[in-house]
């Protein structure tokens, strides 16, 4: 039971209403000024403790499936990206409107869903690829709870039945390797040599890399500025939601000034100018990831005759490399967009340089100045003095 009262467009002269909900229905009045407003409401509040007010009673609670689509069309058009909308759409149509597109909201049950949640596992889906999933069905059933067609989320607190599952192995490439997958790129694929040596010398994401724009660059203060992402092929923010900066070695700001020019000269040669893109393909447009994937960065490792990694491993080999250097572990974590170092720690805490062992050997360079006696020696032999 509620009763509220506020504008729904805000702004000096504009109406105020009074807004009921109640047993899982609502109603909003428009009355005029918030003084008037306020005592209507007072009065309503009255008769509903008496019993006394009635609201016309709705339609039966909706579908999963309805509500759903509703969910979709108006608060995630609203608060999320394009990219997180067709992640909901496609885990909603893959995984959750076969097994609740047809149950009544309210018919729901908590054991339905932990029933739902174990099956998930047990066909073969990565418990990280489950909790995507159990927690965009919460998302849905949270909004119903607050439109008040339910009194609860069934949803809330199933989590727990997820397998725990093992933190990724971390498995960089050496100093000596990446220099070696580095010149063999220079060599084989050097149109390829500067986003490789970005991705290498940065830390940042391919997306963030993709997305990135020579006005993003600054060559006199060598850091780059990374204010966007690829993601499903359309450029979108960066993971975070937020822009950061990443600094540039001499050598990175060197091979894209090179790539700048050299980006030039192609453009004109493609008929479509100076492109703002710093990475496109043969064509002029964005490159796709996965043909890239496919056609040039497996195809390096396979020439360079090395094991083959994940690009985001690149990512890793960046921040191992500069945390076993003893590099500050604050700065490593702000140049790779971590939302805390505590986060930075997590992943990498198997890499810090001799997990201190130098600094604990360091005691042993402290000299007493008398040595230890103990005040009672009768009792290293067990005696009791007397």
């Amino acid at each position: 039971m509620g009763v509220t009262v506020r504008q729904k467009t805000k702004g000096k002269g504009m109406p105020w209403w009074v807004f009921i909900a109640h047993n899982g229905q609502r109603k909003s009045v428009k009355i005029g000024d918030k003084q008037a407003a306020e005592k209507v409401a007072s009065g309503i509040r009255a008769e509903l403790k008496r019993g006394q007010f009635g609201i016309e009673k709705s339609k039966e609670c909706p579908s999963f499936g309805f509500y759903a689509k509703s969910f979709m069309d108006t608060y995630s058009v609203l608060n999320h990206k394009p990219s997180t909308r067709e992640s909901y759409q496609s885990v909603l149509n893959t995984h959750i409107y076969p097994v609740f597109a047809d149950k009544r909201l309210d018919k729901i049950t908590r054991k339905e869903i932990k029933g739902f949640v174990i099956e998930k596992q047990t066909s073969g889906l990565s418990a990280n690829t489950v909790r995507v999933i159990l927690s965009y069905l919460c998302a849905i059933l949270n909004e119903a709870v607050d439109d008040e067609l339910l009194k609860g989320n069934p949803a809330a607190r199933v989590r727990k039945v997820i397998a725990k599952e093992h933190k990724e192995e971390i498995n960089p490439l050496t100093p000596g390797e990446l220099d070696h997958l580095l010149n063999t790129v220079q060599q084989h694929y050097p149109s390829h040599y500067p986003l490789f040596l970005l991705l290498a010398r940065t830390g940042m994401r391919i997306g963030e890399a993709l997305a990135l724009q020579w006005s993003d660059i600054d060559f006199n203060g060598r850091f780059i500025e990374v204010k966007r992402s690829v993601v499903r092929g359309r450029i979108s923010t960066p993971k975070s939601g937020k822009s950061r900066r990443v600094d540039m070695s001499p050598q990175l700001g060197d091979t894209l000034n090179i790539h700048l020019t050299q980006s030039k000269k192609r453009g004109l040669a493609l008929g479509i100018g100076e492109s703002e893109l710093v990475f496109i393909n043969e064509r002029g447009n964005l490159i796709d990831v996965n043909n890239w994937r496919r056609r040039v960065f497996y195809k390096v490792f396979k020439k360079a005759k090395m094991r083959k990694i994940r690009i985001h491993d690149l990512r890793h080999c960046y921040a191992t490399l500069r945390i076993q250097a003893g590099h500050n572990i604050a700065d490593v974590s702000k140049q790779l967009g971590h939302h805390s170092v505590k986060l930075t720690l997590d992943v990498y805490s198997h890499w810090l340089p001799g997990q201190n062992k130098s600094e604990v050997d360091a005691l042993d360079s402290l000299h007493l100045s008398a040595p230890y006696v103990h005040p009672n020696p009768a009792e290293d032999k067990g005696e009791v003095a007397k």
